[in-house]
């Protein structure tokens, strides 16, 4: 049964963040001026990391690792980590981005990761990312008005759509529109420009794609429903960032670590991927700041453990028999623990049993999501984090339906939920 209804003041703040991070860039920024406002710290990757007690962060493009080190804290002294991702699936603008027509300018697009094509048909679009400078300064875009839209062939065209079903060509059907006349080469990045406030001449790298500009909402008689874009995986970064600010204190007994990465939609293979050595490499330089030796390092790595947090399958009540019949979440029956014995998710006896104390010392529900045998199911972080490192990892997230849409759905409640159990994890 559904949980009895939270304080939603931690939901409406996931609405606040989802709303100002359409962008792995912004997301990775907008935990670190939440970070910087609680007293955290940014270090340097090229400059020398002291050992002292308190919070600290590394920003890294759309990728941010951060961790609270209490007082007294030894080298061998291991870490809990909330593991999350920053990507989403979009469509990215590609490198020469001047398209069209027969009258029509577009944008030529590039799809991201494995979105659900037809969710983002007949949206109004807004631009974000990020541009790279001559001079190698960053700047962050958002333009977050209606600005692209990728229409759909009306029906009169293509008669049999409702009874064949929508079938769409990614390179032929999915390229937005923009206006109105005759290919204008370098037009979207002056446009681009001149929203940053820079000089065009001086654009000479981007990361651009596009979102729906329409803001998270209540969903609902009782608006017990979120629906919002970007739950996979924004509601685990910050649920994840809400955890460690609650466990930064001289009283845990691990180093608490938010780690939140990019390219997880497109395998984590890259250098702020899940995949590459980033958190590796933060890990082993908090232990060596600290003047710990690799025999340090590996009794730390030894003594800590990863809860990888990505959203889940809600059961559909319009396609329940896609779902494995003996497991059956559903929105706001709190947080599930994903488990999959061919190891596409994490989970084994001991991280269950490590992420039920975390939820009954919450006092949070949990549910368990399996998939059916017939239907291969996803993976995360957590096989990656666990093979890379050998940390030992639980994977658990939150029930949602609609997943990889422009826009998804999931309980009102449960990113509170998620959240609580997230911090009694890094606490206990």
């Amino acid at each position: 049964m559904p949980s009895p209804r939270f304080d939603r003041s931690h939901t409406d703040d996931l609405i606040e963040f989802v709303a100002a991070s359409p962008s792995p860039y912004h997301a990775a920024a907008n935990v670190a001026a939440r970070l910087e406002a609680a007293g955290f710290r940014r270090l340097v990757e090229t400059a020398a990391w002291d050992g002292g007690a308190g919070g600290r962060y590394v920003l890294r493009g759309g990728a941010i690792v951060a961790w609270y080190v209490p007082e007294g804290t030894e080298s061998t002294r291991g870490f809990r980590i909330v593991g999350a991702h920053t990507d989403s699936p979009t469509l990215r603008v590609k490198p020469q981005p001047d398209t069209g027509a027969v009258g029509w300018r577009q944008v030529a697009v590039e799809i991201y990761g494995g979105p659900l094509l037809n969710s983002w048909l007949d949206r109004d679009l807004g631009l974000s990312g990020r541009i790279v400078l001559r001079d190698g300064s960053e700047h962050l875009v958002f333009v977050d008005r209606p600005l692209l839209r990728v229409p759909q062939l009306a029906i009169h065209l293509d008669r049999s759509v409702n009874d064949a079903g929508l079938k769409l060509d990614k390179q032929q059907h999915m390229t937005p529109i923009w206006g109105l006349g005759p290919v204008d080469e370098g037009a979207l990045i002056r446009f681009v420009a001149e929203e940053a406030g820079v000089a065009a001449g001086d654009v000479t790298g981007w990361d651009l794609m596009v979102h729906d500009v329409q803001r998270p909402s209540y969903l609902g008689r009782d608006r017990e429903l979120l629906a919002s874009p970007r739950l996979d995986n924004l509601l685990s970064v910050h649920a994840g960032l809400a955890a460690l600010l609650a466990a930064a204190h001289d009283g845990v007994a691990h180093i608490p670590v938010l780690g939140a990465f990019d390219h997880e939609e497109t395998g984590s293979e890259s250098t702020t991927g899940a995949a590459g050595p980033l958190l590796e490499t933060v890990l082993s330089r908090i232990v060596s700041a600290r003047g710990g030796s690799l025999d340090d390092r590996a009794r730390a790595f030894a003594d800590s453990f990863h809860l990888s947090s990505d959203v889940g399958h809600a059961v559909h009540p319009n396609y329940v028999s896609r779902h494995e019949p003996g497991h059956h979440p559903v929105p706001g029956g709190g947080p599930i623990l994903k488990v999959n014995t061919n190891q596409r998710y994490a989970t084994d006896a001991r991280g269950r049993a490590v992420w039920t104390a975390a939820c009954e010392r919450a006092g949070v529900p949990s549910q368990i999501f399996v998939g059916i045998n017939s239907i291969p199911c996803g993976s995360t972080i957590g096989p990656i984090t666990a093979t890379r490192l050998g940390i030992e990892t639980v994977d658990v997230g939150t029930a949602c339906l609609s997943m990889h849409s422009s826009r998804e759905l999931c309980g009102a409640d449960d990113p509170f939920l998620l959240a609580s159990a997230a911090a009694a994890f890094l606490e206990g």
